[in-house]
């Protein structure tokens, strides 16, 4: 690492959504440029349950790549009240499935097949402790009498807590991590719990989204919260503990349906997701510290080796476009027209 140049060993993407059809080949190579693997969300519609399902994605995925682009889309299967434990098995014993994932029901976008009750799933769960399979967690309780600021750190008490009780064996990711609660949580927990951090949640805070009018293409579940939860991530990602890693959950939706009455959760940070990681650690003073949180506590945790390669990240100030556009598909990327100080250039 010098002042102007910044060599890392080349990162993993521990949450990202590709979608479907259309809009699969613009944002599954996006993610590629800069990530050798990615864990794939299975939120789907319909939902990735089978075997068959989701090596099917995972062919679709690689076929929507460039040629030469090199990249390991590792899949997830959908964590459902009725899923089969022997077909989850199946598909992890033979490299189908990496994880499950936990969506409570109607938590976000397309989890309406979520998981309705932890104890519904227990025996999936309790198998999935005996083989090792990792679960991953959208750390949020949706009941109606609960305030929307207040859904993660009442999940952490309601749900994971007792489960990872029942289970301690069972290995953990909670995912998108947003508040102050869940960094303590995970700090205080054993080994089995670790966490992902996106690249918007550590500089954004609620006033971003709402404060001088609604800015919808910021707008995320979990939705982001007071400056001081933004705080505490931000200093958990550049600790240097490798419970803590990276995350993006970069979530595109095309400009339209976020700009909608009802308008889609999720930020679309493929585009300059390292560049925006990069900007952090270096306001914070870790740059040093960013090829951990990037590129080696996550595959450590999922038991998978450390990339070989690298990319190289250069100080050249570049305003992202307040738009892209492929075909008839047009998506507002995170900091859109905004100027970042680093810029990925070793492309393929």
């Amino acid at each position: 690492m010098t002042e102007d140049t910044l060599i890392l060993r080349r990162p993993d993407d521990w949450h990202v959504h590709l979608r479907d059809g259309a809009m699969l080949g613009q944002v599954a190579d996006a993610t590629a440029r800069q990530f050798a693997r990615a864990i794939v969300m299975p939120n789907l519609a319909p939902p990735i349950t089978t075997m068959q399902a989701g090596a099917a994605y995972r062919e679709r995925i690689l076929a929507a790549l460039p040629e030469g682009r090199v990249f390991t889309p590792l899949m997830t299967a959908y964590l459902t009240d009725d899923i089969d434990p022997d077909e989850v098995e199946r598909g992890f014993r033979q490299g189908v499935f990496t994880a499950c994932k936990l969506y409570p029901r109607n938590a976000t976008t397309n989890s309406t097949h979520g998981v309705s009750d932890i104890a519904n799933i227990y025996p999936m769960l309790e198998r999935m402790q005996t083989i090792g399979m990792p679960l991953l967690v959208h750390g949020e309780v949706v009941s109606a009498d609960i305030d929307i600021f207040d859904r993660e750190a009442v999940f952490l008490e309601r749900v994971l807590r007792p489960m990872m009780d029942d289970m301690p064996g069972l290995r953990v990711v909670l995912e998108h991590i947003t508040t102050r609660d869940s960094v303590e949580f995970v700090q205080a927990a054993g080994d089995t719990l670790a966490a992902t951090i996106t690249a918007h949640h550590l500089r954004i805070d609620r006033n971003d989204i709402l404060a001088g009018g609604i800015r919808p293409h910021v707008y995320c579940l979990p939705v982001a919260k007071r400056r001081f939860h933004r705080e505490a991530l931000r200093k958990a990602a550049v600790s240097g503990n490798p419970k803590f890693f990276l995350g993006t959950d970069t979530a595109p939706h095309r400009r339209g349906d976020k700009e909608s009455v009802c308008g889609c959760a999720g930020v679309y940070s493929a585009p300059v997701a390292i560049e925006s990681y990069a900007q952090t650690f270096e306001e914070e003073g870790a740059l040093g510290k960013l090829e951990g949180f990037a590129s080696e506590f996550g595959p450590r945790f999922y038991r998978l080796p450390l990339n070989k390669d690298a990319i190289t990240l250069k100080r050249q100030p570049t305003r992202v476009p307040e738009s892209i556009v492929s075909g008839d598909i047009e998506i507002v990327p995170f900091h859109a027209g905004e100027m970042m100080s680093w810029r990925m250039v070793d492309e393929v």
